[in-house]
């Protein structure tokens, strides 16, 4: 018999899960899988070669880019050989350094510290800077990694209902000055934060705020440098972090921040210290994005072109778009069984987005995530819109809790004027 075959025949025995451990993963099959009826909601059809797939956070195509994956190259073919070490130990003149340095000016900051991940760069930043029971006020759409952060630092959570300012100072006025943390699009609805009013109630208070551009850096303001830029806001916001896996299609994340509080933050913030930095040819990739991107506004101009021509088709078929400002357009179905039968009429007919549920929406408000990009054509646009007035019924658009929002959302305005 080979090893091959020796190797299958093994029957590979484990240790006995203790009694906490079966708990804990009894309660995710029995809230979270047997509710779906043997289904899942994460796990649909596996695309086909025609299938249009709305479901890649790539907004302006640059993860097949010949000048990144040149770069690459040329980086990876070099001979010399590679530090594999955390960035801490990273002195004087070094790829990261310079591309830091890039990525400062390009934001109209003073420094900026790269990551691993826009999760490492927001956990990182938010465990750095809130120490335990300082309050933090979010939004509750927030990103779950900048919720993940107050929990790191053992800070207090006051979440804030979305975008809304009122409610923001109240809470403010109640706990006194902190952190405050948004998101400028968000990455579900894609709802855009009223950043100038957060920006004036925190100044009123004397908080510090963090603003997450994970879906506006390279899509928005000029040269792609974001909405904090766009809106003339950058010495009025302490830190703004970003994935550098969205827009700019790399591995890394970034934070804004001044030049004291940047040092402060390598040798403070957890994954700086204990996580690998990123490798040579990540880098070289990462640069070549950013000279791209810089001169991408015919791109951004396609990117938000088909993002309206999307929204508005969607919505004169009834969906509700409403918090829909940018790229990203999310049909709320609500129940997560309702969702699964979206998605499954959806991919059926060869459209696949992304399915959001607890815990990254609200319990009852799970949803299928469309995200345009710059190259889409008319014609896959115009598909994707056929195919979303073919199912309606089939998926009992008329009966979501969206669509009800969206019918009485003009009565209430009328009984609030």
């Amino acid at each position: 018999m080979n090893n091959v075959a020796q190797m299958r025949k093994v029957e590979h025995r484990l240790p006995q899960e203790p009694e906490f451990l079966r708990r804990q993963v009894d309660v995710y099959y029995q809230d979270r899988v047997a509710p779906w009826g043997g289904g899942h909601i994460m796990i649909g059809q596996v695309p086909g070669k025609d299938a249009l797939r709305l479901l890649s956070n790539d907004y302006l195509c640059m993860a097949r880019h010949p000048e990144v994956i040149e770069a690459q190259c040329r980086v990876l073919k070099c001979s010399d050989p590679e530090m594999l070490m955390a960035a801490v130990f990273l002195h004087g003149d070094n790829p990261q350094a310079r591309f830091e340095q890039q990525m400062a000016q390009w934001m109209q900051a003073q420094s900026a510290v790269l990551s691993q991940s826009g999760w490492a760069a927001n956990t990182g930043l938010i465990q750095a800077i809130a120490g335990p029971g300082v309050p933090c006020y979010i939004d509750m759409f927030a990103h779950a990694s900048l919720w993940e952060g107050i929990r790191s630092a053992q800070a207090n959570a006051h979440p804030f209902r979305h975008n809304a300012t009122e409610h923001l100072d109240a809470l403010l006025r109640r706990h006194g000055p902190g952190v405050v943390i948004v998101d400028s699009v968000y990455s579900t609805s894609g709802s855009i934060a009223p950043l100038r009013d957060i920006v004036d109630v925190v100044e009123r208070h004397g908080a510090v705020i963090v603003v997450d551009e994970a879906h506006s850096l390279g899509t928005h303001g000029p040269e792609g440098r974001g909405l904090v830029v766009d809106l003339g806001l950058t010495s009025r916001v302490h830190f703004r972090t970003a994935s550098l896996a969205k827009a700019f299609a790399g591995r890394a994340g970034i934070v804004t921040c001044s030049e004291r509080i940047a040092e402060f933050l390598k040798y403070t913030a957890n994954p700086a210290i204990f996580s690998s930095g990123l490798l040579a040819h990540e880098m070289a990739g990462l640069e070549a994005t950013l000279r791209v991107i810089s001169h991408s506004d015919d791109r951004r101009r396609r990117l938000h072109r088909n993002a309206d021509y999307l929204r508005c088709g969607l919505s004169e078929l009834g969906y509700n778009l409403e918090l829909s400002e940018a790229q990203i357009l999310g049909l709320e179905a609500g129940p997560e069984l309702a969702t699964m039968a979206l998605r499954d009429a959806l991919e059926a007919r060869g459209v696949f987005g992304s399915v959001f549920c607890a815990p990254a929406t609200p319990k009852n408000r799970s949803l299928i995530r469309f995200t345009v990009n710059s190259d889409l054509t008319l014609a896959e646009l115009d598909r994707v819109i056929n195919v979303c007035a073919e199912i309606r019924d089939e998926v009992g658009l008329a009966d979501w809790p969206s669509t009800r929002r969206r019918r009485h959302a003009p009565l209430a305005a009328v009984a609030n004027a």
